[in-house]
């Protein structure tokens, strides 16, 4: 007798704890180096430890979930199928919202006076290395975890919740954009345009596609823009 997926209750469960700790798991590196200050804090190769860090545990933690769930990677999205499509796409969505946001938006709110370049600045020291460890995290960490965790899996196991396909998908994407840019703590107009605008993208390019690839590869190549182009526009 084969076995048959969970119930809605222990579906529900599942994901909410699943949701749950893989936020804890984001979080935790980021906590561990900037209170212990070892190896001189969230900045060098602790950065893209943080990444792998990130990676790796959550990871798991999704195969642990989707095999409660009788699920694999594959119903989230995970697939190789139009994968030079869906790179191409991305490739092109990533590199046009950097160029938007660093050839205008940046430059017309502040420039090196943002907080949020400020701080990116603050991490870098000058050295090819902390240039590549940062580019690190923004891809593993950002580009790949938070695409598999907060579009593949948040979107895809909360809209099979509904009885209403329609409705659980408008339910599945809008909390997952909210709740990614809340993730990333925006305090006025400006930060919370810098992390709608390219969520919403990631999010329309997954149900584009249906798949992981095209949103994968623009939230990365967004990412290492980002910090190559910060670090050349604005490290001194």
């Amino acid at each position: 007798m084969k076995n048959q997926t969970p119930g809605r209750l222990k579906t529900a469960a599942i994901f909410t704890a699943t949701i749950i700790i893989g936020y804890i798991l984001f979080i935790l590196p980021n906590l561990f180096f900037g209170i212990t200050k070892i190896n001189g804090g969230f900045t060098g190769v602790n950065l893209l430890i943080t990444g792998l860090f990130q990676f790796v545990a959550v990871c798991l933690l999704i195969y642990f979930s989707l095999k409660l769930l009788k699920k694999d990677f594959q119903y989230i999205g995970l697939s190789n199928n139009n994968w030079q499509r869906d790179g191409l796409l991305g490739l092109t969505a990533g590199l046009a919202w950097a160029a938007l946001q660093f050839g205008w938006l940046i430059p017309s709110t502040g420039g090196a006076a943002r907080a949020d370049i400020a701080q990116m600045i603050e991490m870098m020291d000058g050295t090819l290395s902390s240039l590549l460890f940062y580019i690190g995290l923004g891809v593993i960490g950002g580009g790949i975890t938070e695409e598999i965790f907060n579009r593949g899996y948040f979107i895809t196991v909360l809209k099979d919740m509904f009885s209403n396909p329609r409705l659980g998908l408008w339910v599945a994407s809008i909390l997952s954009i909210l709740l990614f840019a809340l993730g990333h703590l925006p305090t006025n107009a400006v930060e919370w345009f810098d992390i709608l605008v390219p969520t919403i993208i990631y999010t329309v390019l997954f149900l584009f596609t249906k798949r992981l690839t095209a949103p994968i590869v623009a939230h990365g190549i967004y990412n290492m823009s980002a910090v190559l182009l910060t670090y050349y526009l604005y490290f001194s």
